[in-house]
């Protein structure tokens, strides 16, 4: 037919190819995803399943029974060794320290010289006191002397006075003599009063330039040195030694206020200092400090020593701990201790996860004390398991675990 040419063999043949091509691409890929739908399911439980068999790392610590004293200790606390009487010894003049007699770790008496003072200025005072002494004291015999004879004048007026041979305004200004001479021995002898006053004033000073101990005691420090001005108006800057009675020493420790309640005069405590940790010491409580401090929410707590030993110092670390007053009924009732951290809260209800056999069991626990970082579970553990202290949130009942302790 005209106007229409016929295809090459060449050409159809190629077409033919073509298609097929594209045919066989379009099921590959039609297969691969019906493939894939198939094994996702598979995969995601494959995936649970991994999950699931994951084990979660936690920290544990082992529960365990209180021993000696802690069995008998119903609250801790820590506190310092602190002095009942320390002071601070200062001048009562303003003066030079002259010479320091002791040193640190000196034990002195009460009333014994610590210290001497520059005293020239002390003893120049008092001489002049007792100059002016003696000058007030030689006024009087003169003073005296005219007034006896001015009394015999004012008598021999008076006489004429009767005979009228003199005038009245005599007789009156011979009385009046008298008076006035009365008047300046009075004078003389109250100079003499005050000028013996003032001797006694600059002895006072002299005595002063020995400084003495008020209390037997030790002394810690030496706050001025021989050659330093110290003044009694600043006692607080210019103190010159600092001595501490050691038999006044005793324990300060701020309990908790919602822990004051376990805290009574006269219970019974055992003390530990920081520096001899195996060292106990026997104590009592003294008093509680009628007063708190708001800002700390503490109550200071003296306690006494029963036995004094050398190695107790002011100002050491010492551990309290305060004991119940009936050891057997509290020995009866000691529970497990196990860490603070180890509570949880779950749906209102305080609970524990114990790690065991590699899974972790919640367990209702009813706790009681706090012992230092430590808390007395009365019920829902034993002696010797083992609890979790630390790990990720959201810990379930049954989980499977790994300990880390």
């Amino acid at each position: 037919m005209a106007g229409i040419e016929e295809s090459k063999p060449s050409e159809r043949l190629a077409s033919t190819n073509a298609s097929k091509a594209r045919g066989e691409g379009g099921g590959s890929r039609k297969a691969f995803w019906i493939a894939a739908i198939a094994i996702l399911p598979l995969l995601v439980l494959i995936g649970f399943m991994a999950l699931k068999a994951r084990k979660i790392g936690v920290e544990v610590a082992v529960a365990r029974s209180p021993s000696g004293i802690e069995a008998i200790t119903v609250l801790n606390a820590n506190g310092y060794i602190f002095p009942r009487r320390r002071a601070t010894v200062s001048a009562k003049i303003s003066a030079q320290v002259k010479e320091l007699l002791v040193e640190e770790g000196t034990r002195v008496r009460k009333g014994q010289v610590v210290a001497r003072l520059d005293d020239a200025d002390a003893r120049a005072a008092y001489d002049a006191a007792k100059a002016d002494c003696a000058v007030a004291k030689a006024t009087i015999p003169h003073l005296q002397a005219k007034l006896a004879e001015s009394e015999r004048t004012f008598g021999r007026i008076r006489a004429l006075a009767e005979s009228e041979s003199v005038s009245a305004q005599e007789v009156e200004r011979a009385q009046a003599a008298v008076e006035g001479l009365r008047a300046q021995l009075r004078m003389g002898q109250e100079q003499v009063q005050a000028s013996a006053a003032l001797i006694q004033v600059a002895a006072l000073k002299i005595e002063n330039c020995e400084v003495r101990a008020p209390f037997s005691g030790v002394v810690v420090s030496k706050d001025a040195q021989p050659g330093e001005v110290v003044s009694p108006a600043t006692a607080a800057d210019a103190g010159i030694v600092t001595i501490v009675d050691m038999d006044s020493l005793e324990i300060e420790v701020e309990v908790s206020e919602e822990y004051i309640p376990k805290v009574s005069p006269g219970q019974k405590v055992e003390a530990t200092i920081d520096a001899y940790p195996n060292w106990r010491i026997p104590g009592r409580v003294r008093t509680v400090i009628p007063a708190a401090d708001r800002e700390k929410a503490t109550v200071k707590v003296r306690i006494a020593i029963d036995a004094f030993d050398p190695r107790v110092l002011p100002d050491l670390g010492v551990k309290v701990a305060f004991l119940s007053k009936e050891p057997g009924s509290w020995e009866a009732q000691a529970g497990t201790l196990i860490p603070r951290e180890a509570l949880r809260e779950v749906n209102g209800k305080t609970v524990v996860f114990v790690f065991k056999e590699g899974r972790l069991e919640q367990r209702e626990v009813k706790p009681g004390q706090v012992r230092a970082g430590e808390v007395e579970i009365i019920d829902g553990i034993s002696s010797g398991e083992q609890v979790v202290t630390a790990g990720p949130r959201g810990l379930k009942d049954g989980d499977k675990a790994e300990a880390e302790f």
